[in-house]
């Protein structure tokens, strides 16, 4: 009989967002009528850009006609076409990317995960707690020893290096899901000569890099002194241009980057995530990766700040309410999340039944993103502006019992 993988009994038993699915649906099912509002979930509501659907229909059309019909994209790595505008993007920050530093994927969760297929599974990873679940699932699966460093509100949910703690892959997010916080580039300094110091590489998760609205704070770990010989950098177009029905991301990984075998020789991180890739994903769609590209052009990049601008919008409503009532929070200015203190002494699995009971508001228990979630709850400001102010509005009313 064929043996199962047993990394996936060192799981939790119930996926997290899954888990809040159920509730939902039974809460429906057994109060029909009752309108929720749903700020858990991250997933956006405002439709891709004009520029954007313009030229997906304009490639899909090109997929019709034998001349200009496309099969198989045969680098590997993306069209140059969009890795070309990624790399323009990228010099908009001052950071030098060269195309061929991009591989495209279908987001940043997918490559989050699956670039630990290019690491030995005795490698130690070591994630912030409170973290994305895909970081930690994802090496459970392949085997890998897990350690976690404490991100609480001592240190503004943004943990920097303890230097007790040695790992050879360090999973960072700025700005962070589930808190909202984004690191500075002194903390983020830290991370890079932690990793330099201990010839280790961080995964630098960047999805949410779009929503930084403060000029003194770094999009792109590459704008660190050094990262280019540590750092994997991973981004998406989901939450920044509405890609999540679409899919399509891109990681940055640098030629200087290099990881050594068993042998003690070396080989580069990007030749194995090439090879990866080539064997294991057949790429983004043609036209898909020309409705990204679009979304780096000068119309493109006006447009998705519109729609960003839209949910930062959404967050400030959310977080004005916030310091109306005196709640604890981190995010909402540089971020989509609003991560804040549950009321006394209740718990965040308790907040949430009692908020989709009373206020038939959805957020999400911080304790699903780990031990130091306890007692923390997660808004999205991925929802209508008529939405997110109603639910304020029912917040407010509740919060008057506490």
């Amino acid at each position: 009989m064929a043996k199962a993988n047993e990394n996936f009994n060192r799981l939790k038993e119930s996926y997290l967002f899954i888990e809040i699915s159920e509730k939902i649906g039974e809460f429906v099912k057994n109060n029909p009528g009752k309108p929720l509002i749903k700020m858990g979930i991250g997933d956006v509501t405002r439709p891709l850009a004009p520029v954007v659907v313009e030229a997906m229909k304009n490639a899909a059309e090109e997929m019709g006609v034998a001349e200009t019909f496309r099969g198989y994209e045969d680098t590997g790595r993306g069209y140059l076409f969009l890795r070309e505008a990624v790399a323009g993007y990228y010099s908009a920050m001052g950071v030098t990317i060269e195309p061929d530093e991009i591989l495209i994927s279908d987001g940043a969760k997918s490559d989050c995960g699956n670039l630990s297929d290019i690491f030995s599974d005795d490698n130690v990873v070591l994630v912030t707690d409170p973290v994305y679940p895909v970081y930690n699932d994802a090496n459970l699966m392949g085997g890998r020893q897990v350690v976690f460093l404490n991100s609480n509100i001592e240190n503004s949910f943004a943990a920097t290096p303890d230097e007790s703690l040695k790992a050879d892959i360090i999973y960072i997010c700025s700005p962070n899901n589930p808190t909202g916080a984004a690191y500075t580039t002194e903390q983020l300094k830290k991370w890079v000569d932690y990793a330099l110091k201990n010839n280790a590489v961080i995964v630098y998760d960047a999805a949410y890099e779009a929503f930084i609205q403060d000029d003194e704070l770094p999009r792109s770990i590459y704008q660190i002194d050094g990262a280019e010989k540590c750092a994997i950098e991973v981004c998406s177009l989901s939450k920044t241009a509405g890609f999540t029905g679409t899919r399509c991301g891109y990681t940055v990984v640098p030629e200087l980057l290099e990881l050594e075998l068993k042998d003690g020789t070396k080989t580069t991180a990007q030749k194995l995530w090439r090879r990866r890739q080539s064997t294991k994903f057949n790429g983004v769609s043609y036209p898909v990766q020309r409705a990204a590209q679009a979304v780096f052009s000068e119309e493109g990049q006006k447009q998705v700040r519109d729609t960003i601008a839209y949910y930062q919008n959404n967050a400030k409503i959310i977080t004005s309410t916030f310091d109306k009532l005196g709640i604890t929070y981190t995010g909402g200015k540089n971020s989509p999340y609003v991560w804040f203190k549950c009321p006394g002494t209740m718990s965040d699995r308790e907040f949430f039944d009692y908020m989709l009971k009373t206020i038939q508001v959805v957020g999400t228990p911080g304790s699903g993103f780990g031990k130091n979630g306890e007692g923390w709850f997660r808004l999205t400001s991925f929802n209508t502006a008529e939405n997110t102010t109603e639910a304020m509005k029912r917040f407010e009313k509740m919060y008057e019992q506490f």
